[in-house]
């Protein structure tokens, strides 16, 4: 009897024991382990300690949920039940897990018990809802094709895919796999904390192995779900740091990019609240406003998502969205589609299990319009993190569907849909990318939009089919250029690629393909399309007058020489005024060989014996090869141009402006240099 009790009392000590560190793990947030104590304190009890038990398959129950580990979850909320330690939240809970493993006809059961007890929780409400279309969401399916990512996945957790770069060709997640850094294993998830990964694609579209960021991104924390900035210099990322003794907090960090490298992260202060989680930072398409998750408190409940104003002086004051996006449960992992639709995902709005992906779409009264995409982008498990492949409807997601450790995996998704965009590229005549350029965008439905250049010169724009629109490309130094494109209703997909060379005006510029008879100063025919286009540029641009100028090579006299470049100058004038240009904006000039060609980029490159800044004289072209002598002297036998002035017609006989500019209305009608685009 003595060695009875005497095991009583050994057994119920170990349970204190596990309960205690139970509760220290709880209440750091540090669930797994947690979990593990509350497990062990559940197998140490008796079977007739009834409300013991259910009271410890409660903890479990709650630490399993939190982890994603969702058939040990709904056997520990059974537990509770049968020892009837349960109470409306249990059955609550209970139900998102059976929606979880996909039991719908058990969790619509449940969430009737939580509204029979409670008939105004709407959350209950809206989670019977879920569980009853569910079923028919499934069944009816959608356009989505989704796949799993096998490069990109490991044995453990990799979530939250971001994709980056101009071709979007490379993908930024977080992972816990073991090249993560760190030895030691999360508390809260039993795996190595999160250190964002990349993958990069090659030309033939293969992915690589992913690779730990380098640098000072990764820490010994927990780092995850990251965005960028508009022109991806900046990545905001999600840091959980660790403490012995205090809970864990989520907060945003931003780090810079230098050198193809990204630096070591700084805390973004959004609020002076220090005890609530900040989280999945997101950049608007505007660029003015961060979105981020938080439970901090004046929200609907759970976690909301937020917002604050990004200005040139910091950041301005934090608000909630509200609804309809936001609910009494959790709505987390906000993204923009570049179109500006904002995805997130929920558990407290009607769905297929778990968190769902749902859309937020503006309406024509600014108000946002709710819209569930359907199975297969979502299902039973936990669907979130999107990212788009520019304008189109395909990316990356992660799930944890189908995994019976709750780890999430990278999905690729697509909708096939029939969406017209433009890319342009904006460059110098007879040079290379101008990425200080500004490229207009308006459209005879009001659309009014001033669009960034990209490193490599381009800009990519979704297009509205029936509209006309007008481009502008302007930059300080080059003169205008403009494009017209009508978009048709098409039954594909269709880019709309457009070309947009700026004429500087400070160096000469040439004239590509003018063509004249053999010694003598004719244009011929296939001159015409150049020439016509020297006619628009001149008529995009009425303010500049300027030299155009012949050129020959160093062979023949060079007073016949200069005599002929003369008169084919001439006829080039002769020609713009015949097509309406002004007469006093032009001036002929030809040359002999006195202003040999200076060799630019474009032709460098063009010419790997020719490098930059070579000047073409007599004395260089013969110590060349006879071929390469030919080439050069092409070279300069050339027709360009040169601006004079860029205030033709500006003043009048006073020196007044004719036009004063007026007061801007909006910055966004501001089409730079008194340009007007009408239709």
């Amino acid at each position: 009897m003595a060695a009875l009790i005497l095991t009583t009392l050994f057994i119920s000590c170990g349970v204190d024991k596990n309960l205690k560190r139970g509760e220290k793990y709880l209440a750091l947030g540090e669930y797994y382990d947690a979990a593990t104590e509350y497990k062990a304190a559940y197998s140490k009890t008796p079977a007739k300690e009834r409300e013991k038990r259910g009271q410890i398959a409660r903890k479990m129950a709650l630490c399993y949920d939190k982890i994603n580990s969702t058939q040990k979850a709904i056997a520990a909320y059974r537990n509770v039940i049968r020892y009837k330690q349960d109470d409306v939240d249990t059955h609550l809970a209970f139900a998102r897990q059976l929606m979880k493993n996909g039991n719908y006809k058990e969790a619509a059961s449940e969430y009737q018990l939580v509204i029979d007890s409670v008939p105004d929780l709407q959350i209950a409400r809206d989670g019977l809802s879920g569980a009853l279309s569910a079923p028919k969401l499934k069944e009816a399916g959608s356009r989505y094709t989704v796949k799993k990512m096998d490069v990109f996945n490991s044995r453990r957790a990799d979530y939250s895919p971001m994709l980056f770069g101009e071709e979007h060709d490379q993908l930024y997640f977080t992972s816990t796999r073991n090249e993560a850094e760190g030895d030691e294993l999360s508390g809260i998830t039993g795996t190595k904390n999160g250190d964002i990964f990349f993958s990069q694609k090659d030309d033939k579209g293969k992915w690589s192995k992913p690779q730990r960021v380098d640098g000072g991104l990764n820490s010994a924390y927990d780092e995850g779900a990251c965005c960028f900035n508009a022109d991806q210099r900046e990545m905001y990322i999600t840091q959980c740091s660790s403490d012995p003794s205090y809970p864990r907090y989520a907060k945003i960090l931003k780090a810079s990019r230098s050198d193809a490298a990204w630096g070591k992260p700084t805390e973004v202060a959004l609020t002076r609240d220090t005890l609530s989680s900040f989280a999945h930072p997101a950049i608007s398409p505007d660029g003015e406003w961060l979105y981020f998750t938080s439970d901090m408190p004046g929200g609907e409940g759970g976690l909301d998502i937020w917002r604050v104003r990004i200005t040139s002086s910091g950041l301005g004051g934090v608000e909630n969205v509200g609804a309809p996006i936001n609910t009494p449960g959790d709505e987390e992992f906000p993204t923009f589609r570049p179109n500006g639709d904002l995805y997130f995902s929920s558990n407290g709005h009607p769905g297929m299990g778990g968190l769902d992906i749902f859309i937020a779409i503006i309406d024509d009264f600014g108000q946002y319009q709710l819209e569930h995409p359907g199975y297969p982008l979502n299902s039973q498990g936990d669907d979130f993190g999107m990212t788009f492949e520019g304008p189109h409807n395909r990316g990356y997601f992660c799930s944890n569907r189908g995994d019976g450790r709750g780890w999430d995996h990278i999905f690729s998704f697509e909708k096939p849909e029939i969406i017209q965009t433009v890319k342009g590229w904006v460059y110098e005549m007879d040079g290379y990318e101008l990425t200080a350029a500004q490229v207009y965008m308006v459209g005879n439905d009001g659309t009014n939009e001033k669009l960034s250049v990209r490193s490599d010169g381009s800009f990519e724009q979704v297009l509205t089919p029936g509209v006309d629109y007008v481009f502008l490309a302007t930059c300080r130094g080059y003169l205008n250029h403009k494009e017209e494109l009508h978009v048709v209703q098409t039954s594909d997909s269709e880019e709309h690629v457009l070309q947009f060379p700026l004429a500087s005006i400070t160096v000469p510029v040439m004239i590509d393909n003018i063509f004249y008879d053999y010694d003598k100063a004719t244009l011929r025919p296939e001159s015409t399309q150049a020439l016509d286009e020297l006619v628009t540029l001149l008529n995009e641009n009425p303010n500049v007058t300027i030299e155009l100028s012949a050129h020959c090579d160093y062979h023949g006299s060079q007073a016949y020489n200069i005599g002929l470049a003369q008169r084919r100058a001439e006829s080039v004038v002769e020609y713009l005024v015949q097509h309406g240009i002004a007469n006093d904006r032009l001036t002929p000039k030809g040359y002999g060989k006195e202003k040999p060609k200076v060799v630019r980029k474009k032709v460098a490159a063009q010419y790997n014996w020719l490098k930059e800044g070579d000047v073409l004289t007599e004395e260089f072209i013969k110590n060349l090869d006879a071929d390469k002598q030919a080439i050069c002297d092409q070279l300069n036998r050339r027709t360009e141009f040169i601006v004079l002035r860029t205030t033709y017609g500006m003043f009048d006989q006073d020196g007044n402006l004719k036009n004063p500019p007026k007061p801007k209305q909006k910055e966004s009608n501001d089409l730079n240099d008194g340009f007007d685009i009408e239709f």
